[in-house]
């Protein structure tokens, strides 16, 4: 049997080739420290903004609620948004 050669390793381009980034820079503690500060930054911001819709919601509901209260104290609404069939109210044992 004939031995198989080993083909030679591929060269691979060495660290220095490429740009040195920030997360290449500073200390792997630092760059946790500084990901796990922007991920709570984030999760805060997530939830004001859900707070301030939760609150925009709130209101909408007090004015449409406000707003269906008036127009039920209004005689004049009721007439004119009412069914005047007398049909339907008329029982049926007369």
């Amino acid at each position: 049997m004939a031995k198989k050669r080993k083909q030679a390793p591929v060269p691979r381009p060495e660290q220095a080739d490429k740009p040195a980034t920030l997360a290449d820079l500073i200390r792997p503690e630092i760059r946790d420290q500084l990901k796990a500060q922007a991920k709570s930054q984030a999760e805060a911001q997530r939830t004001a903004e859900e707070a301030r819709r939760l609150e925009e919601r709130k209101k909408a509901e007090e004015v449409r609620k406000a707003e269906e209260e008036r127009r039920n104290n209004d005689f004049a609404y009721l007439l004119e948004n009412s069914k005047l069939d007398w049909k339907t109210y008329k029982s049926s044992g007369e």
